[in-house]
């Protein structure tokens, strides 16, 4: 521990002084100059973005760095013949050639990586959920405008033709005034994942780089690969892992920086595992003139009524996925009308219209997806690293995501509601509340990270 402790303290001061003119005001590249870009992470997620990245013809993958040996090897064979290999991410960020990373690892290293890439002159591609807890994301934010980099989170639905089409068809008041968003996923992966007892890590494994900043735990094979996402140490359940994509369309879509108040329920309630986050949670989120209601259930899909996202207007409703978007018309029906009759309303009350022929306030509407939004999400990484310019996913709204779903699991373990002001970020008149945005990091990473405290 004493040599990382060296060489954490020797990093992050390299990273500190090492900073040029040149890395605080990057170059803008130009059209055909191509991108070295370097891989962090190789797992489901970042096996595709090598993939996705592959496909541009103005990028080169240049490294990869895993701290599994086994998928360290994949990777490299994934990227070609020419990409250099780290199990450290410390000496991949001390590569010049280096331009750009793509941040795939468990969540708790999301902000902390990007935190780190930002001050050593690289930008920055980094997989929602973009943090662990709330000050990560304004630390994040700070990180990137103070040494002028591209951030872009992995809300890669922000970059679909056809999101943006509904975007502009809700703002152009096609369903009407929006009132409510109502969000949710289902499955049922009865009895879940197990509990396997501790054991020593797989041969290949720096397991001590895994935890990096996280809690010191004994390693346990569900609270590693993949399943980490089921232990609060490192990160939030379904919650932070699916509910931020469709909450970052909904603030998105809606131009808010984030709810009012939150207020969720739920736990593990039927699992039978020995995972943390909840496999049942309903969220209900108050914005000003809307409210969002998210669930997801990991032990009962049903008939999946409620999945998706779909936005409910005074005119219809819009429900959009990655496959299209389709529009569902309200019809015009005279208020009294549908007031039920049974036998007949007695005098005084509500009299019916006979001459009412309802129609839909508007034409239905689907639109196919027609572009593949992983690869333009990284299409539009690649050109506003040469061009300079503000990502689709920037990290102020990554963070602004994250941070509603965070609000969301808190009050869930709480068990109450919280209000929250969005713009000063501060959970009103709950200290106990407020103590949960933020969190210790583990020795020695707490002293790597303090510059960006």
């Amino acid at each position: 521990m004493d040599d990382i402790f060296v060489l954490m303290l020797t990093t992050r001061r390299s990273f500190i002084s090492s900073l040029t003119a040149a890395a605080l005001a990057p170059r803008a590249l130009g059209a055909n100059d191509r991108v070295q870009v370097g891989f962090i992470g190789y797992g489901l997620i970042g096996s595709q973005h090598v993939h996705d990245f592959k496909g541009l013809n103005d990028v080169d993958l240049a490294a990869m760095c895993e701290v599994y040996k086994p998928r360290l090897e994949e990777g490299l064979k994934a990227c070609g013949p020419r990409a250099k290999g780290y199990r450290d991410f410390r000496r991949l960020l001390d590569d010049k050639d280096i331009q750009a990373v793509v941040i795939s690892t468990p969540d708790h290293w999301h902000a902390p990586l990007a935190m780190l890439a930002c001050a050593a002159g690289k930008d920055v591609y980094v997989e929602k959920p973009m943090t662990l807890f709330v000050s990560e994301g304004r630390r994040m934010v700070n990180a990137a405008r103070r040494y002028n980099r591209v951030v872009q989170v992995g809300a890669q639905q922000r970059s679909g033709v056809h999101y943006s089409n509904a975007l502009k068809r809700i703002h152009d008041g096609y369903i009407g005034k929006v009132h409510t968003a109502r969000l949710g996923y289902f499955r049922n992966v009865m009895p879940g994942f197990g509990s396997p007892p501790n054991s020593e890590p797989p041969k290949g494994m720096d397991y001590e780089m895994w935890l990096g900043p996280a809690p010191k735990r004994r390693f346990n094979k569900n609270r590693s690969i993949y399943h980490f996402r089921w232990f609060w140490d490192y990160s939030g359940g379904q919650m932070t892992n699916l509910g931020a994509h469709e909450i970052d369309i909904v603030q998105w879509v809606m131009g808010v920086k984030g709810p009012q108040a939150v207020s969720s329920s739920g736990g593990r309630l039927a699992l039978q595992d020995n995972g943390e986050t909840p496999d049942t949670q309903d969220a209900l989120f108050e914005y000003p003139g809307f409210t969002m209601l998210w669930s997801h259930r990991e032990a009962s899909r049903g008939r999946d009524e409620g999945s998706g996202l779909e936005f409910f207007g005074t005119k219809g409703s819009l429900k959009v996925s990655r496959a299209e978007y389709d529009v569902f018309a309200d019809m015009k029906i005279w208020p009294e009308n549908q007031i039920p009759t049974f036998s007949g309303m007695p005098v005084g009350g509500p009299v019916r219209r006979p001459d009412d022929k309802p129609q839909p306030w508007m034409d239905a509407v689907k639109e196919q997806a027609s572009n593949n939004l992983l690869a333009s999400h990284a299409r539009n990484f690649v050109d506003c690293i040469k061009s300079r310019q503000r990502p689709v996913a920037d990290v102020e709204e990554g963070h602004r995501t994250a941070t509603a779903c965070h609000l969301a699991n808190i009050s869930l373990r709480l068990g109450r509601k919280l209000r929250w002001n969005p713009e000063k970020e501060e959970i009103v008149g709950d200290a106990e509340a407020s103590t949960y945005l933020n969190r210790p990091y583990r020795k020695p990473w707490d002293d790597a990270l303090k510059d960006f405290s």
